[in-house]
């Protein structure tokens, strides 16, 4: 009965971060949906596709930010280290964004990287002007967010970014209806709702936010950036994975139709991804008392999601999406469709890999982390290597990159695991 109990009280802490994440990747969906309709709709998705790797590449370092304070933030004074650690993280990470939007470093590094021709390469630096700002905004709500979820407030968590959801989908159909062209469309609504999320999750935060007055130190700086560090390098590498394959995957005879309905398809199974990176707030908040429990709520979501998941590549279900809703045809409808099916083997790479690092996150062993994230991002370059020289690389086979990738770091921390057990955060430092 107590543990019966228990999988009920997971599930009404999880199922709000849940919407969470999915009102956040709806945006992302919309996004894409809007850039259909442009003229010559497949240029328009892979300039943005491009564009957001580089920024995608800073502004994921960021994404651990809610786990550090929650696990750090046990008092005014740990409240107040995490939020100045954050801001200098943020600052300096939206430092390189700022080069590239400004200097002619912005229009050369595209072409050299990805053989865009110049009119997509000033495009590109017009969207990486845009979106600087957002890693610092987005850094600092993440830290207050942390701090709410660590407070169970994760409804209002949901009420936020459901009022980011529409705050950007106000500002796209605006820009798409009043003629903006699609990168002012696309970045002044990114950019928009960053600025309104944030201000009402200060708002809120301030309300209704409590801080513990526990008797553990405040941390140092250091020892936030020996925390930090490694996770910041695991989020990098998570954005780094389709960067990756995008850079093997321009060199195919049909880059663009490859790049857009790739873009699509992953865009779209994030819908379904996203669940599963929740578990790590539900490991850090309860993986105390009662670990084998979690994994069993985290088993039988994972099992749903990658059920889902298929069924949309295995029926018509999937192309309908993104023909009625997206409006893609042709090719890179066929495409997007195509990659559908590999890509629900990730759900469940995801889950073996966020058990671990939920008990990376608690026990403050973070190295091991992004060991298997560096792991990661190897095996799908060489992998993506291996196909593109083999004549290989298409729809399915640049979805089943993305799994394999997942697949090696869950396997590398599980090893990791195995040769090095998980002990105590003081052992752990002085080891």
């Amino acid at each position: 009965m107590q543990g019966w109990c228990r999988q009920r009280e997971y599930w009404s802490f999880y199922w709000p971060l849940t919407l969470t994440g999915l009102a956040m990747l709806l945006a992302n969906q919309v996004q894409n949906g809007v850039l259909a309709r442009y003229p010559d709709a497949a240029k328009e998705l892979t300039t943005f596709a491009l564009a957001v790797s580089f920024h995608a590449f800073l502004h994921a370092a960021l994404v651990f930010v809610p786990q550090m304070a929650n696990v750090y933030g046990r008092s005014r004074v740990s409240v107040r280290a995490c939020f100045a650690f954050t801001a200098r993280a943020g600052a300096l990470l939206s430092l390189p964004l700022l080069i590239l939007g400004w200097t002619r470093a912005g229009l050369v590094l595209p072409q050299r990287i990805f053989g865009v021709d110049d009119g997509m390469a000033e495009t590109m630096q017009l969207y990486f002007r845009l979106l600087a700002p957002t890693v610092f905004l987005d850094g600092l709500r993440h830290a207050l967010t942390g701090l709410l979820i660590q407070a169970r407030r994760t409804g209002v968590v949901t009420v936020l970014n459901v009022g980011f959801l529409a705050v950007v989908l106000g500002l796209l159909f605006y820009g798409f209806r009043a003629g903006f062209p699609a990168v002012w469309t696309v970045g002044i609504a990114q950019l928009g709702g960053s600025l309104a999320a944030l201000a009402a999750t200060g708002f809120l935060w301030s309300r209704l936010y409590l801080a513990h007055e526990d008797d553990v130190p405040p941390p140092s700086q250091r020892e936030l950036w020996a925390y930090f560090w490694p996770v910041a390098l695991t989020s990098v590498c998570f954005a780094l994975s389709r960067p990756v394959i995008f850079f093997f995957a321009a060199w195919a005879p049909d880059a663009f139709v490859l790049i857009a309905a790739l873009r699509v398809a992953f865009d779209f199974s994030m819908l379904f991804f996203n669940p599963v990176n929740q578990f790590r707030h539900v490991m850090v908040t309860f993986g105390l008392r009662d670990v084998s429990g979690i994994g069993r709520f985290m088993l039988v979501v994972v099992l749903v999601l990658s059920g889902l998941l298929l069924l949309s590549g295995l029926t018509p279900a999937g192309a309908w999406v993104f023909a009625v809703i997206f409006g893609l045809d042709g090719q890179v409808l066929e495409y997007a469709a195509a990659a559908l099916l590999p890509l629900a083997l990730v759900p469940l790479a995801m889950g073996l890999r966020n058990w671990q690092h939920g008990k990376a996150l608690l026990r403050k062993t973070t190295r091991r982390m992004g060991v298997s994230a560096v792991a990661r991002v190897a095996v799908i370059a060489v992998a993506s290597w291996a196909m593109v020289s083999l004549g290989w690389l298409g729809p399915r086979t640049g979805a089943l990159l993305l799994a394999f990738g997942f697949l090696a770091e869950a396997a590398s921390m599980w090893l990791i695991a195995r040769l090095h057990p998980y002990q105590s955060a003081e052992a752990e430092r002085a080891s």
